[in-house]
């Protein structure tokens, strides 16, 4: 094989267009099928908006696997391995599950048992975990059952992970997209710098999950036009697990060759074995603490670890005075320094300057958390460039008609409330209340009417 580099690119485009192609489509779809349930006391949207989201999303998954199939430097992948057929089945399955529980709200336990059938079908085609580099033990080879057992843990745990952190618009796709490029950076090191064919599934994987979440993500920016619901969340979540079981125990250490030279330098060397081991948790950090968090929290309360609350990372970073698109760039942000940090270190394990920096960047990211209400202000000669809410308050623009600023301004719209100055509505307007199912008039961010701009903060433990 060559160098793969734009099979991969061609492959993650493909899939990119054709989620984003279809998500169109399907928000039309989720509407006429009611696949729009109503404002729940945890949700942070005003407007019922349409799920079912991970219908395109599986729909490109498909798309980006039929390409890379069909390209010269990726059939082999295919030809050597029954991954991505084992990738599909389980795809399909965790895929099915999440649809029906997006339009019929299944119960939790149902779910979980559809993610353990899900992982089981794949252990069954050959994706699990046949051995682990344990540190200072070295290489551990699997029974059938340890094996089984451990990777139908990590797709639970993974997908109820990336699932849990889908509570903000764009945040688990963003989320995912930034851990598959540091996933997809580590794969494809490992097999054109150490000639590894067995990490090219992995590879692929994280590929196609990129363009996935790609593709998605323009519909689903703040406000959102669609969710991807349970359909997509744990689709992604299973893609993403399957990724790091292919190429955590699927990858022999043994074949680096990295055992030669002094203690020191095989000690610096033998990072990359371990790294398999630990990249997979640095990319679902922020999510798995999440849902640590909320199980404690829920057990604590004496409720069900599956009932729903408002006390996850991200509601708290609204609740301290943060808006949606900022905590949504936080969480970005400690995803990639996480997920980025630990594939920097395991390139340049020796280098001591890769540690301070990551230090220096935590510092700014602590720095950014606890200024909440900190927004950037464009200069005066970018106000006209830049949205309303990075203008100086004081700046107008130099020149308006007459209609819109004279002695008599036109009435307002029947129903129309005033803001604090009794004439035009800024920042500090009156709320709008939720539209209900049914309204006329299909536009806006929901297909039901005009989309809120006013976010709603309400306490923790407040409902709705």
């Amino acid at each position: 094989m060559g160098q793969p580099v734009r099979d991969y690119l061609l492959t993650l485009c493909v899939t990119a267009a054709v989620t984003y192609l279809l998500t169109g489509p399907v928000r039309k779809f989720a509407i006429a099928v009611g696949a729009m349930p109503a404002i729940r006391a945890r949700d942070v949207h005003r407007e019922p908006t349409p799920r079912l989201g991970g219908i395109a999303m599986f729909g490109g998954l498909c798309a980006g696997l039929i390409v890379a199939d069909h390209l010269f430097n990726l059939k082999g992948v295919f030809e050597l391995s029954n991954e991505p057929r084992a990738l599909l089945s389980g795809a399909a399955l965790i895929w099915l599950i999440g649809v029906l529980d997006d339009k019929f709200e299944i119960d939790a336990l149902i779910k979980l048992g559809g993610q353990m059938i899900a992982a089981a079908v794949m252990v069954i085609q050959g994706l699990t975990i046949l051995w682990l580099p344990i540190p200072g033990v070295g290489t551990v080879a699997l029974t059938q059952w340890q094996g089984t057992l451990l990777t139908v843990a990590l797709v639970v745990i993974t997908i109820n992970a990336v699932n849990f952190v889908d509570g903000l618009d764009g945040l688990a796709a963003g989320m995912v997209c930034i851990a598959s490029a540091a996933f997809f950076l580590y794969a494809y090191r490992l097999w054109m710098g150490y000639g590894i064919e067995a990490a090219a599934p992995a590879t692929l994987f994280a590929a196609i999950l990129m363009g996935m979440c790609l593709g998605f993500m323009p519909h689903n920016m703040h406000p959102a036009r669609i969710f991807m619901g349970d359909s997509g969340s744990m689709l992604i979540g299973l893609v993403l697990a399957a990724g790091a079981i292919s190429i955590t125990g699927q990858v022999d250490p043994d074949l680096m060759k990295l055992f030669e030279g002094s203690e020191r330098e095989a000690t610096h060397a033998l990072l990359p074995v371990f790294i398999p081991l630990v990249l997979p948790l640095t990319i679902i950090a922020i999510p798995a603490a999440d849902l640590v968090l909320a199980i404690v929290r829920r057990t604590w309360n004496g409720q069900s670890p599956f009932a729903a609350d408002r006390g996850h990372l991200h509601h708290r970073l609204l609740e301290i005075g943060h808006s949606h698109s900022r905590a949504v760039l936080i969480m970005y942000f400690w995803s990639a320094l996480i997920a980025f940090g630990a594939v920097g270190y395991s390139v340049h394990s020796a280098s001591s300057w890769i540690v301070f920096v990551i230090i220096a960047a935590s510092a700014v990211g602590l720095v950014l958390l606890l200024m909440p209400r900190f927004t950037p202000r464009a200069p005066h000669w970018a106000n006209r460039f830049v949205p309303p809410r990075y203008r100086h308050r004081g700046a107008e623009p130099e020149s308006a008609p007459s209609s819109s600023y004279g002695e008599k301004p036109a009435p307002m719209a029947a129903g129309a409330q005033q803001g604090p100055s009794g004439a035009q509505m800024g920042e500090e307007a009156v709320e709008r209340a939720p539209v209900a199912v049914g309204v006329s008039g299909v536009n806006g961010a929901t297909a039901i009417g005009a989309r809120s701009r006013f976010p709603d903060r309400r306490s923790i433990d407040s409902s709705r």
